[in-house]
């Protein structure tokens, strides 16, 4: 199913906006996709990298890297649909 927003239009005379709804098409989809994959494995990378030395810092058993990489992950990493969003908003700014 293709990613879609909706974005209110200015409607000259009206207080009310116009919706328009802007779909990504598969290809932009994919596209969007591989570089937010690409994007997830670096960050993951560095997650584990931070991970190793707050557990060094901090005198954390070894066991708590993957944990600790994981909640910085989350944190750090939401940009799947983040990247999706700002296409679509691209797509309709140029309309």
């Amino acid at each position: 199913m293709a990613f879609s927003k909706r974005y209110p239009k200015h409607v000259e005379g009206s207080s009310y906006p116009k919706w328009v709804e802007v779909a990504l098409s598969d290809a932009e989809e994919r596209e969007v996709e591989a570089k937010a994959r690409t994007e997830n494995i670096r960050i993951f990378k560095e997650c584990v990298i931070d991970a190793k030395q707050i557990v060094e810092e901090s005198k954390l058993a070894e066991k708590d890297i993957v944990n600790i990489a994981r909640e910085l992950f989350d944190k750090r990493a939401s940009h799947v649909v983040y990247l999706k969003e700002s296409k679509t908003k691209e797509k309709f700014d140029s309309t």
